[in-house]
């Protein structure tokens, strides 16, 4: 039998290919992950995280506001950007496991860039390792858009180490990216405008939802410009950027593009194996996570399914038991829950109202809109809206989906529900807390005309 350095060799230590690691590791596999930047990839150090620290300082500046209804008097505090970006810094570099958790199951570590030079060959530097098994865990990198100037512009892992706050501000694009960092940084203060050029931001989320929220950033402060394109950037003086927009000409201190991310495969060596991608460039993969070169694997955003942490980390889980535990596995992409940390928040699980009718379901739509209880005090214009999207003839609960205040951690509640098959009736039934928002996804009784 031929020998390898490695059962199984992980290139990318991203949330996917550390799970993978230290799972195949624990189950006896000798493997060593080669990752050429930090540990943890984009979701510890330039995503979620350091993006959910901004998300709440953002909140503090309305929430001031929203205490002088409550009694609450004085002067109004002073946000400082160089506070909470020294902060984020410290706590990612000082609090990361990710290190502690492959070393602890005697997984090995390689810093450098990882290039495959063959199906079960892997170069790192002036070192050649081989290994049974190889999986691939890069997953994606933020792509530019193609116009005149894009290089005056910073994609979203710059935007957490700008070295100063941006008064004004022109975020391009309309995925969940973009609108998150135009709700943050107009809620630090700055100026933002978002410019997208479809009808309306977050193509693929239920239609009501990104409408509701679109109202909702508006009155937020977010300049929200869709049907809008940003034909060139160009420098000015004093670091100023001047973007050509369709409707005329404005000033910003920094330009985001937000408009995709593709995988991050460059220079990987793919072309040494019978690794394929799709029309999309994502690569291709079976419900084993197997690419067409049977000892290379691929999972997380790579892959081109649901590019969300959890997910990929469900997927290292069912990777490393069906590889190296003999429990084959298949995942489970049914009811999964996401999130916008947008201003006000969105929470989604489960099938939206035009993806139901689509897969041929007879729906009964519930959908509700309110004054949040702590807004009929803090004097703010901003409302909540919940929506349920029920399979008539079944009366099962295909999706549940929100715009408001805890969207989020409500959502994750209800993906346990739709998970387990519960229908409006099971709903009916489950007794409110009250006074609460969540209430009111099981007090709704009256279908939407």
């Amino acid at each position: 039998m031929k020998t390898f350095d490695y059962d199984l060799l992980v290139i990318g230590a991203g949330s996917g290919g550390v799970r993978a690691a230290r799972k195949c590791a624990e189950f006896g596999a000798k493997v060593a992950v080669i990752e050429e930047r930090a540990l943890g990839g984009t979701c510890v150090n330039v995503g979620c995280i350091p993006k959910k620290l901004y998300v709440y300082a953002s909140e503090y500046g309305a929430a001031w506001q929203d205490a002088k209804g409550f009694g609450w008097h004085g002067e109004q505090p002073q946000f400082n950007y160089q506070t909470v970006t020294d902060n984020k810094t410290k706590e990612i570099s000082e609090n990361s496991i990710d290190e502690r958790l492959l070393t602890s199951p005697g997984v090995d570590i390689i810093e450098g860039h990882g290039t495959l030079a063959g199906p079960q060959t892997v170069v790192v530097g002036n070192r050649t390792l081989s290994a049974e098994k190889i999986l691939l865990a890069t997953g994606t990198w933020p792509a530019m858009p193609d116009i005149p100037g894009v290089d005056l512009a910073i994609n979203s892992n710059e935007l957490f180490d700008l070295p100063r706050f941006p008064e004004r501000l022109l975020v391009v694009g309309g995925g969940y990216i973009a609108t998150e960092f135009a709700s943050t940084f107009a809620g630090l203060g700055a100026t933002v405008v978002q410019s997208y050029r479809g009808d309306l931001f977050l193509r693929g989320f239920d239609h009501d939802i990104r409408g509701f929220l679109a109202e909702e950033m508006r009155k937020a402060g977010v300049d929200l410009r869709f049907n809008h394109d940003t034909h060139s950037l160009e420098a000015a003086e004093s670091g100023v950027i001047t973007a050509h927009l369709s409707d005329g000409r404005l000033d910003f201190d920094t330009v985001l593009c937000a408009t995709g991310r593709r995988p991050n495969i460059a220079h990987l060596g793919l072309e040494h194996t019978a690794v394929k991608l799709n029309d999309s460039g994502y690569l291709c993969v079976n419900e084993q996570f197997q690419t067409d070169e049977p000892s290379i694997f691929a999972l997380g955003d790579m892959t081109g399914g649901w590019e969300l942490t959890p997910v990929a980390i469900a997927e290292a889980m069912v990777f490393a038991e069906s590889q190296f535990n003999n429990t084959p596995q298949t995942m489970d992409y049914q009811s999964i829950a996401t999130a916008v940390f947008s201003s006000p928040p969105i929470g989604t699980v489960g099938l939206t109202e035009e993806a139901a009718q689509a897969a041929g379901y007879q729906t009964t739509i519930y959908q509700s809109e309110f004054r949040p209880l702590k807004h009929t005090l803090s004097g703010r214009d901003e409302r909540t809206l919940m929506k349920l999207v029920i399979d008539t003839p079944s009366d099962r609960v295909l999706g549940a989906h929100m715009v408001g205040d805890d969207a989020g951690e409500i959502c994750q509640g209800l993906a346990i529900a739709l998970k387990m098959g519960a229908t409006k009736a099971d709903f009916d039934r489950t007794v409110g807390i009250h006074p609460t928002a969540a209430e009111e996804f099981v007090t709704m009784r009256s279908p939407r005309d």
